[in-house]
This record gives structure tokens, sequence and C-alpha cells, in this order.
């Protein structure tokens, strides 16, 4: 009994340690973004299609298939994510919404909302979670260490 309880704080310990930074105050973001996002992992390929925008007090984050089959909704509330309909919980989505809200904050922010963010030219790292290089503004490849390696560019008619 002993053993399961230990398992069980071990595990709830590292849940907790594995959130996602988040920013100290909301980024000034020119909303509604809406973002092509191309994910690839072992050779695999998977596109999305991300909308952030501004509802009430805080940002709503819904990302879906080329399709429009919803796979993931999160709205960040007073710099905590909160479920947004009946989608069940998405860790990497999350990870990915904090990760593009660091890459998206101006250059202007970063040390305020992220004091251990590094900018150098064209590519912007926090420690070794995040490491973000821009071809443009919203033309960027986000890369995590034991991840995916994202594509991230604005959503037009060509995209596929």
């Amino acid at each position: 009994m002993i053993r399961f309880l230990l398992i069980g704080c071990l595990l709830l310990l590292s849940a907790c340690a594995s959130h996602a930074p988040l920013p100290e105050r909301t980024p000034t973001l020119a909303l509604p973004l809406q973002l092509h996002i191309e994910r690839q992992l072992a050779g695999q390929r998977q596109d999305w299609l991300l909308v952030v925008q501004r509802e009430n007090s805080g940002l709503r984050w819904s990302m879906m298939d080329p399709l429009g089959i919803p796979v993931a909704r999160q709205r960040l509330v007073d710099g905590q994510w909160q479920a947004d309909g009946l989608l069940p919980p998405n860790a990497e989505a999350r990870e990915l919404f904090a990760a593009l809200l660091f890459a998206l904050t101006p250059e202007a922010e970063l040390a305020g909302n992220y004091p251990a963010a590094r900018q150098r030219a064209s590519q912007r790292t926090l420690d070794s979670r995040w490491q973000v290089r821009y071809e443009r503004p919203l033309d960027f490849e986000l890369s995590l260490p034991q991840g995916p390696h994202y594509r991230i560019t604005p959503l037009t008619e060509s995209t596929p």
C-alpha cells in the first residue's frame, strides 16, 4: 500500500514539474491569428490549423485537422490553462501552445515575460526546452528536445 502511495506521489510531482512555462504577463499579440502547424516526428507528418483569439480576459487556442475536426481547444486565463469544450486533455497541445506563446512574444517583451530566454539574431531559446528559428515573424521552426519538430506559417488559401 505504501509503495502505491509513493508511486502516486512521484507521478503527481513529475506531472507538476512538467508544466510548460508561461509568460509573466500575456504578451501583446496581433489577434486573431490563424496559423498552419506542420508537425514532424519519426518521419511522420501531420498538418493542423490553429486559431488564437482574445476572449474576455484570456486567449482561446483552437487547433483542428485540415478537415476541421477539433484536435485541441484550450483557454489561457490568468496564467492558467483551462479546458475549452469536451475534448480530452492533450498535454502535447498545451506544450505546443505554450511554446507558440513564447515564440510569438514580441522581442521587446521577451525579457520581462521569460527571464531565462535568450535571443540571438533569428534564433530564440528558453533553457533547453524550446528552440525557435525564424524566417519571418510568423514563419518559423519550433523544436522540442525530446519531442516533435514544428514548422509554423501563417494560414493562407494556398496552405495545404
